[in-house]
This record gives C-alpha cells, structure tokens and sequence, in this order.
C-alpha cells in the first residue's frame, strides 16, 4: 500500500525555528537586564513553544500571575521576527518536490497558532505545494490528540491509512497513531525524551534517511 499523504510538523522537522524562538526569550531577557540563557540551553525545548521557553528563560510557570501578559509578549516580539534566522532543514526541498513528482500530496500538522505557522510558512515559501495546514488551534484539540491528522487527511480527500505522520516529538507519533497512521521519528531535530521509547514506526537521522524511507512507500 503507497503512501499518498506525507504529513509533517512543522517546528524541528521542516524548519530549524529553534534560533528566533529562543531569539524572542533572549531578547526579552536584554531588555528586562537580566542574564541571558544560552542558546544551546533552551534549543531543545523548542517544540515546546512559549511555555517551555518562557519557563526556561524566566523560570514563569503557566500558574504563575505574569504568565499571561509574559506569553503574549512572547507571541508578538516571535510574530515580528519569525523567520529572521529560521531556516528549512537541508534537504527538505528536494524531498518535497519528489512527493509531488511521485502524485502524492504533502500538509503540515503542528501545534503552532495558525496565524504564525501561517505566516512562517509563507515567508519561507513552504505554501508551495502545501496541500493542508492545520495550526495547534485549527482542530478542537492539539496533538498528541488525532484530531488535528484526521483533518488533515480529510482536507487532502485521503484515508488515514495512506498518510504518515512525521515529527520531532511523541505527540506527532501520538497523534499519527492514533490516527490510524503510519509514524516516523526524526532525531535531527528538538529531542526532549527518548526517542526509541515513543512507539514510531520508524527513527530516522537526518533527513536523507527520510527521503529513502518515504521513497520506499510512495
């Protein structure tokens, strides 16, 4: 059975986002004057989004009275540098216009706000060929929730089992599989647990691993 519908994440699987996320916390942290975390201390908690950041960052808790007005700031100062040192991963491209080539079609799942996958996916011209995207607020629930895949198939008219989910975090591989989809892992980028541990179909390392695992199914 081919696989028709490629879907992937978006943050640490498609684009290295990592360097203006943790952009935005530093940023923050110069101009309150306080020290700033390095880079390689919060690259990880990427996927993670403001609240892991923000935690990292200022050690602010999502209880905490300030978290609110701290996440909007987050957002905006993100919103207006969001694809200043962003970048799609090395051979991303090539991979996307040979699923095109192959007849299927390909869509992003993330949990990012609509408006900023939007508007990253745009200013990196990833809405080129895009068939779907679902943003962390398009569906009732984010992943690890299933819903967020099962709209994607339906808008890419596909049973759950021709598609795949593809991602850098459990709730993609969650999410995938519970969506009666096939899962693939990528360690290239933002690990936050183990890995081997999270049940995917497949782990791979970089992404010509991918292309050869995806080139094998379409």
């Amino acid at each position: 059975m081919r696989m028709k519908g490629i879907l992937f994440d978006l943050d640490g699987t498609l684009v290295d986002t990592a360097p203006d996320l943790c952009g935005t916390i530093q940023d923050m942290q110069s101009d309150r004057g306080v020290d700033i975390t390095p880079y390689r201390a919060m690259e990880h908690l990427a996927s993670g989004g403001a609240r892991l950041l923000l935690k990292a960052g200022f050690g602010v808790e999502i209880h905490y009275p300030e978290f609110a007005a701290m996440r909007a700031e987050f957002l905006e100062r993100y919103e207006a540098r969001i694809a200043r040192e962003s970048a799609i991963y090395s051979g991303i491209q090539p991979l996307l216009g040979e699923i095109l080539a192959r007849g299927a079609q390909w869509g992003i799942v993330t949990n990012k706000p609509y408006y900023l996958a939007e508007k990253l996916v745009n200013e990196l011209g990833l809405d080129r060929g895009c068939s779907v995207l679902i943003g962390g607020d398009t569906a009732d629930k984010p992943k690890p929730s299933p819903l967020p895949c099962f709209m994607a198939a339906g808008q890419m008219r596909l049973p759950t089992e021709l598609c795949v989910m593809i991602g850098d975090d459990e709730r993609d591989v969650v999410a995938g599989r519970d969506a009666g989809m096939a899962t693939v892992a990528v360690e290239y980028g933002y690990i936050a647990s183990p890995i081997e541990q999270w049940g995917a179909d497949a782990v791979v390392k970089t992404t010509q691993d991918l292309a050869r695992w995806l080139g094998e199914r379409m």
